[in-house]
C-alpha cells in the first residue's frame, strides 16, 4: 500500500461521512459535475457530513501538500468542483433546510439545491429569491450573486443573505455576518468561492406562490428583431410584480408545442407573474400588438413548477459552454448583432437568453456587497451552447465566442456575471468586479493567505503577511 492510500486511509477514520477513490463504487457518479464535456478524476471524494469533516479534510490537504475543491451542486460551467489529482470536499448530504416562517428566515446547507430550498419555503408560500434552474447549487449560485425570476421584485440572492458558516482554510469555523467577520460577510456576497467553505447559509424570505401566472409566446426567428425592439420598449416598465426573460431558443418537444413547431428554432418571451391574473394578461397583451407567436401557453402554475420548467433543456450532463455580457440598452446594433449570429447556432439545445436587471436590484448600494455588477438598471444576456454529447460542442463554442465578440463594442458597460465565467484570468476578473477586486485580495489575505481555494474564479492575496482577524465566535449560524 502506497503512503498516499495510507493516509486517506487515515483520513477515511477520521471523517463521519465517506470517503471514495478512484475504483470504490459510486465514485464516477460523484466525480461527474452537470457540464459533461468535463472528464476530470479527483484523487479522492470526501463527502463530509458536516463542518468538521470540513476542517478534517482542509487539515488533510494542509498537511498532504494536496489541492482541494468544494462541490455544492457542481453546476459551474466551468467545472471547478472537480479537479484532476484533488481533494473534493462534496458538500451533497448538507443539503437541509430549516424555515422559521415567523421570522422569515432560512437556514439552508451549504449542499443543498434550489429545489431543497424551493419546496422548503414554499410550505409557507416563501421564497429564497434564487436562480431558475432547480439542480443549481444554493451555495455556488449565492456566492457569486444569485439572479432568476424575482431579482427585479427583490433583489439578488446575496441581497438576502444575512449570516453564513464558513470553514476557513486554517480550519476555523466562523459566523459570517454584519456584526461578525463582516468583511467575510462583505466579501462572500459576490466574491464567489475563494474565502472558505460555507457549510451554512442563513437567508431572508420574501413572500412568492404558492401560485403563478404564467406564458411563454413563442415566435417564428424572422420576428427577432421585432421580438428585441417590443421587449426594449416594454419591459423596463413594467411592474415590479411581472418578470419578462426574453431571447432565442428552439421550441421545447412539449404536448403544449404543435408537432411541427417542436424543436424549431425560434425566440420567445417567457413572463412570469407574481401579481393577478389580470395585471399579467395586460402584460400579453403589450406584446401581442407587436408579435405574431405561432404557438402560446398561458397558465397559473405552481412557483416550484416554474422553477423546474428550464431543467430539462439545461439537464446535468449536456456538454456545455458558456459566456455572458452586460448590456445596458438593446440598441439598434446590439439588435443587429443578436440577429446576425443567433441563426448561427447549430445544436437545438443552444439558447440566448436575457434577463433584465431593475427595480430592487438597482436598490441597494453598490459597495454594500462583493457582487460584482452596476447596480443601475441593465440586461444581462447568458449565451450558451449546448450538446447531448461532446462531439458536438466545439461548433457550438465557437458559435458563443463569436456572438460575445461581436457584442462587445456595443454593450455599453464592461464585464460580466462572474457565475457565467468559463476562463478565469486576471483581466476578466478586473473587469467583473472593477476596483472591489482589491479589497477582495487583501481579504483573501486575511482569510486564505496561501490561496487554498484557487479552484475557482481566483482571487489571489494581495498581502500573504496578514494576520487572521480574531474570531468573535466559534459558532454556528
Amino acid at each position: 500500500m502506497t503512503r498516499t492510500s495510507v493516509d486517506l486511509e487515515a483520513l477515511r477514520a477520521r471523517l463521519d461521512g465517506a470517503l471514495m477513490v478512484p475504483g470504490d463504487s459510486g465514485y464516477d457518479d460523484a466525480r461527474a459535475v452537470a457540464n459533461g464535456a468535463i472528464d476530470r478524476r479527483p484523487a479522492a471524494i470526501a463527502r463530509c457530513a458536516g463542518p468538521a469533516d470540513v476542517a478534517e479534510v482542509l487539515a488533510f490537504a494542509r498537511a498532504s501538500g494536496i489541492d482541494v475543491t468544494v462541490r455544492g451542486g457542481a453546476h459551474n460551467p466551468a467545472g471547478t468542483a472537480v479537479a484532476d489529482g484533488a481533494l473534493m470536499i462534496d458538500l451533497r448530504e448538507m443539503n437541509t433546510v430549516h424555515v422559521d416562517p415567523r421570522a422569515r428566515r432560512a437556514r439552508v446547507g451549504g449542499g443543498a439545491l434550489l429545489a431543497d430550498a424551493d419546496r422548503a419555503t414554499q410550505e409557507y408560500g416563501l421564497a429564497i429569491p434564487a436562480g431558475l434552474i432547480s439542480h443549481t447549487g444554493v451555495g455556488g449560485l449565492t456566492l457569486g450573486g444569485g439572479m432568476g425570476w424575482l431579482t427585479g421584485r427583490s433583489g439578488l440572492t446575496i441581497d438576502h443573505l444575512v449570516a453564513a458558516r464558513v470553514v476557513l482554510a486554517d480550519g476555523r469555523i466562523v459566523r459570517a455576518a454584519a456584526d461578525e467577520h463582516a468583511d467575510l460577510w462583505w466579501a462572500l456576497r459576490g466574491g464567489g468561492g475563494n474565502f472558505g467553505v460555507v457549510t451554512e447559509f442563513e437567508f431572508t424570505l420574501d413572500p412568492a406562490g404558492p401560485v403563478v401566472e404564467f406564458a411563454i409566446l413563442f415566435c417564428e426567428l424572422d420576428q427577432l428583431r421585432e421580438l428585441l425592439r417590443a421587449a426594449r420598449d416594454i419591459v423596463p416598465d413594467l411592474p415590479r410584480d411581472v418578470s419578462v426573460i426574453f431571447g432565442a431558443l428552439n421550441a421545447p418537444p412539449e404536448p403544449f408545442v404543435p408537432e411541427p413547431v417542436r424543436l424549431r428554432p425560434g425566440c420567445a418571451v417567457i413572463v412570469a407573474g407574481f401579481g393577478d391574473a389580470e395585471q399579467h394578461a395586460r402584460v400579453l397583451d403589450l406584446f401581442r400588438a407587436r408579435l405574431t407567436p405561432v404557438f402560446e401557453m398561458v397558465t397559473p402554475m405552481p412557483y416550484v413548477a416554474l422553477q423546474q420548467m428550464m431543467d430539462e433543456a439545461n439537464a446535468f450532463g449536456i456538454s456545455s459552454y458558456e459566456k455572458g455580457t452586460r448590456i445596458a440598452e438593446f440598441t439598434d446594433e446590439v439588435i443587429e448583432a443578436c440577429a446576425a449570429h443567433i441563426p448561427r447556432k447549430k445544436s437545438p439545445m443552444s439558447l440566448a437568453l436575457v434577463y433584465r436587471l431593475d427595480g430592487a436590484y438597482t436598490e441597494v448600494a453598490d459597495d454594500a456587497t462583493a457582487y460584482g455588477g452596476p447596480r443601475v438598471p441593465h440586461y444581462q444576456l447568458f449565451i450558451v451552447g449546448g450538446s447531448p454529447d461532446q462531439t458536438g460542442i466545439d461548433a457550438e463554442r465557437e458559435w458563443v465566442r463569436d456572438f460575445w465578440a461581436a457584442l462587445q463594442p456595443h454593450t455599453g458597460l464592461a464585464g460580466g456575471y462572474v457565475n457565467g465565467l468559463t476562463e478565469f484570468d486576471d483581466a476578466k476578473l478586473r473587469s467583473v468586479y472593477g476596483t472591489k477586486l482589491d479589497r477582495l485580495a487583501a481579504i483573501k489575505a486575511a482569510y486564505d493567505p496561501d490561496n487554498v481555494f484557487h479552484h475557482n474564479a481566483n482571487i489571489v492575496p494581495s498581502d500573504r503577511g496578514r494576520a487572521l482577524p480574531e474570531s468573535s465566535g466559534q459558532g454556528s449560524s
